[in-house]
């Protein structure tokens, strides 16, 4: 039974969760602005060339 009472007040693992959620969470912000980045950067590049 304190076998049991230890693993309830053992926080590693949900500590580990949360910070497993923030990289996740940071991962798909960064994917997303190089996404828009790389949209605007293409379309001004076209934008360049095509004045060329």
């Amino acid at each position: 039974m304190s076998m049991f009472r230890k693993l309830i007040k053992d926080e590693a693992g949900a500590t580990a969760i949360e910070y497993g959620l923030i990289a996740a969470l940071i991962s798909v912000a960064a994917i997303a602005a190089f996404s828009l980045v790389g949209t605007n950067l293409g379309t001004m590049m076209n934008n360049v060339a095509g004045k060329m």
